[in-house]
């Protein structure tokens, strides 16, 4: 099946893309080039008829949200990792000599960074500023852009290193030495292929979606191996999430058909060791991957070595599979809920989501990042979430963590729902 992909970028972006896109397979690119990322919103305007939107990163995607959640397409970005940035800092070092401490960076998780110093015994801090929580504007490119300029004057910094394309425009007008974080080939392929899966299941009205969350507590030999073979029987194919979690998109009627046939307990029975599993059906593939991994987290929360759970869009958890077939519902309108929702002006859904991650998560303690994670939202509109519980006695900060060398500490909360609520 063909499927049509508008790429919104920068121009340099799409010189990347472009020459290698006749390797991606039934893809037709439609590209809509920017000068600045605050234009994304303006092109998706004159967007044409298309199957999915790829937008070359996580700035011109929120900076296009407003525009973007009218719109019936399904999008999504390139996603920055920590390969990206070691190929960009090993580039400069190679080309320029400069040491990575003596980079300015900005990206969007500090911990990109942070991990890559760690890894490779770089006693000295990084030089970095972290755009994760930031409400996008012109304006915020300027702190940027600032930030630059403050560290190459002070002499900390000899090279700007920098992921948006229009920060390192400006910085080369006023003459500070700046490279661009490098786009790698490879990931971009791997996104648009990733985008063609999520838009050819976005187009299958006849089909739920399906998704498959796996983790394993060690990284054993032979199990991409064994994950090729489940992939296989789901007619999918896994992308990695981390080291030791992966995914794959499928259909709820290939999960149930090798659930029937008991097929599923002989492939996973093949996996050694501890592995949490969770399958998760939705009406779009963002709720299919959800509701995974809230099944997921029921799976590692559960003694036994090999099993799972299945979280419909219902809201309905069923397992442990195989030795149990429980059906236990999600869904709360427990009259408590409805008058805590009331009190502290939350919608009914997203207290529900906040008990189901008190419930699923393995400490009572936990930090905003965590609930941010977990609800799958910006750590600013968790933060507003937790002020609001705070402030009416549904939860208190019972202490702080430094996880950084530089910057603010991380307030530590526990929840102060009352335990009838729970599911």
């Amino acid at each position: 099946m063909m499927i049509k992909i508008a790429v919104v970028g920068s121009k340099e972006f799409m010189e990347t893309l472009l020459p290698v896109a006749h390797k991606l397979e039934e893809i037709e690119i439609d590209p809509y080039i920017y000068l600045h990322p605050a234009e994304s919103s303006e092109l998706l305007k004159r967007l044409k008829p298309c199957d999915f939107i790829f937008f070359s990163g996580a700035l011109p995607y929120y900076m296009a949200k407003e525009i973007r959640e009218q719109l019936r397409i399904p999008s999504t970005y390139l996603q920055q990792d920590e390969t990206t940035v070691v190929s960009s800092i090993l580039s400069v070092m190679y080309h320029q000599g400069i040491q990575p401490h003596n980079i300015s960076i900005d990206l969007v998780d500090r911990s990109f960074i942070t991990n890559v110093f760690h890894d490779i015994g770089i006693k000295e801090s990084p030089q970095v500023f972290d755009y994760e929580n930031m409400l996008w504007s012109k304006d915020e490119i300027k702190r940027v852009i600032d930030f630059h300029v403050t560290k190459h004057r002070s002499g900390e910094a000899h090279l700007a290193l920098t992921s948006i394309h229009a920060v390192y425009d400006e910085l080369q007008k006023i003459g500070i030495p700046s490279e661009r974080m490098i786009d790698l080939k490879k990931s971009i392929i791997n996104g648009l292929k990733d985008a063609k899966i999520k838009a050819e299941l976005a187009k299958s009205h006849s089909a739920t979606v399906g998704a498959c969350m796996i983790s394993s507590l060690k990284l054993r030999e032979g199990l991409l191996e064994q994950l090729d073979v489940i992939s296989k029987e789901l007619r999918g194919s896994f992308k990695k999430v981390d080291e030791m979690t992966f995914i794959l998109y499928t259909t709820r009627g290939d999960i149930e058909s090798i659930i029937k046939t008991n097929m599923i307990n002989n492939l996973f029975a093949s996996i050694k060791g501890t592995i949490a599993i969770g399958f998760g059906y939705g009406k779009t593939v963002k709720e299919a991957e959800q509701n995974a991994k809230i099944a997921q987290s029921f799976a590692k929360n559960n003694p036994i070595d090999h099993c799972f759970y299945i979280l419909t869009s219902d809201k309905e958890l069923f397992g442990p599979f195989p030795k149990e077939q429980r059906v236990q519902s999600l869904k709360n309108d427990n009259p408590e809920l409805m008058k805590i929702a009331k009190e502290t002006k939350l919608s009914p859904a997203n207290l529900s989501k906040i008990i189901q991650f008190s419930q699923s998560h393995p400490s009572l303690k936990f930090t905003a990042a965590d609930l941010s994670e977990y609800l799958q939202v910006t750590r600013r509109s968790t933060e507003r979430l937790l002020k609001k519980l705070v402030d009416y006695g549904y939860a208190h900060i019972c202490g702080e963590e430094m996880p950084y060398q530089q910057g603010r500490p991380r307030a530590i909360y526990e929840m102060n729902l009352p335990v009838s609520l729970s599911f």
